[in-house]
């Protein structure tokens, strides 16, 4: 199933760990520690409090509130997901956040990567591959592991969906990281 798919049938606690996931993954961009979205994570489990999703939001960008308004296209686009995340979590706001955020990872891990992609992000969601960057390729599989595991498992998933998002969080780190040593 593509990625377009799996969004399309997705809960709203999946729609919400979907798009918190891409956010997570690309906080790196941003200065963000490896805990200041747990928050939001808690809050998609069973026993949790939707109504409590905003405020937690409004914490974590305040933490993050430090962080540079301009910088190279990267930036800017993980900067959008997190300004973009909505206030309320019900599945008709949450979806289009996570659509946004799929395309906006993706394209955040092409900006990033050295190698060459020629593959449209569109087309990568849909499931064309061909083409597709290393990087680019493993966001993608992320993003569909983290949509499965919630649709097979609920909220017994979100373990799952975390572990997946703190692998690509690292990769990502990692790259950032080579990244500002190449520029100076």
């Amino acid at each position: 199933m593509s990625l377009v798919e799996l969004i399309a049938q997705a809960d709203e606690r999946g729609l919400a760990a979907s798009g918190l996931a891409c956010l997570d993954r690309c906080i790196p961009l941003l200065g963000g520690d490896d805990e200041i979205l747990r928050p939001l994570w808690g809050n998609l489990t069973e026993d949790a409090d939707a109504a409590g999703w905003g405020g937690l939001l409004e914490e974590a960008r305040g933490k993050l509130a430090s962080a540079p308004e301009e910088g190279d296209e990267a930036e800017l686009l993980a900067r959008r997901m997190l300004d973009a995340a909505p206030q309320d979590r019900s599945a008709a706001d949450v979806r289009l956040w996570a659509d946004a955020c799929s395309v906006a990872s993706l394209q955040i891990h092409r900006l990033l990567d050295p190698a060459e992609d020629a593959s449209p992000v569109d087309s990568c969601r849909e499931g064309l591959t061909e083409g597709m960057s290393p990087l680019v390729a493993a966001e993608l599989r992320r993003q569909a592991v983290v949509l499965e595991v919630l649709a097979g498992h609920g909220a017994g998933g979100l373990r799952r969906a975390l572990e997946v998002s703190v692998e690509g969080r690292r990769v990502l780190r990692a790259v950032v990281s080579r990244r500002a040593r190449g520029r100076k």
